[in-house]
């Protein structure tokens, strides 16, 4: 089983952390981003969205890392991570679906901003990042995992980028319920850490 990845991507190591939780053997294949190798003809073959993460796994190719969490919890027969009850699925589905949308348009473009210089406006980035870190912390006032009893792919999937939010100048002082959730997850046995980058609030 090989990921294709890049060290510094959210989204990959919401991938690497499963892998790991899961204890699966996997091969790390790091695609130099910078060098447009995400936009090579090899690589658009797998994705033709030119984005890691990138699964393959002995042929299947999947691509979106919240596709991979289901794909990788489905083959390895984990309701644990996914439930398969109705209610339980859509539990964790709606948490993805955050992953993809507030997640990726709040503290990850905020991120983009100080790591990669992206075009976003900052202080707008940086209020969505912390109107969506309120409405996680309010959610994690009674309960210790975002979806169900233990934890899910939806931790999975919204904890990279709430680690590393500091790093895009959002500050995650004022969410104690948050700044646990993260010590829970990175408790879990197989945890491995997303890359620290010395910038914004983190610098």
């Amino acid at each position: 089983m090989k990921l294709y990845c890049h060290p510094l991507s959210g989204h990959a190591h919401r991938v690497h952390l499963f892998l790991s939780l899961l204890g699966v053997a996997h091969e790390l294949v790091q695609v130099d981003l910078m060098a447009g190798a995400h936009k090579a003809p090899a690589f658009l073959q797998m994705n033709r969205f030119g984005q890691v993460p990138v699964l393959d796994d002995d042929g299947v190719i999947v691509s979106d890392s919240n596709a991979i969490l289901v794909y990788l919890a489905k083959k390895h027969r984990r309701a644990d991570w996914l439930p398969e009850t109705p209610d339980g699925a859509a539990s964790v589905q709606r948490w993805l679906s955050v992953a993809a949308g507030q997640i990726a348009f709040g503290p990850a473009a905020a991120r983009l901003v100080t790591l990669f210089g992206a075009k976003f406006n900052a202080e707008e980035v940086i209020a969505r990042a912390q109107a969506v870190l309120a409405v996680i912390d309010a959610e994690l006032a009674n309960r210790n995992w975002i979806a169900a009893a233990q934890p899910t792919i939806a931790d999975v999937a919204l904890y990279s980028y709430i680690a590393r939010a500091p790093e895009g100048n959002v500050d995650l002082s004022t969410h104690r319920n948050v700044q646990a959730w993260l010590s829970r997850v990175e408790a879990l046995p197989g945890f491995v850490a997303f890359q620290k980058s010395p910038v914004g609030l983190a610098a």
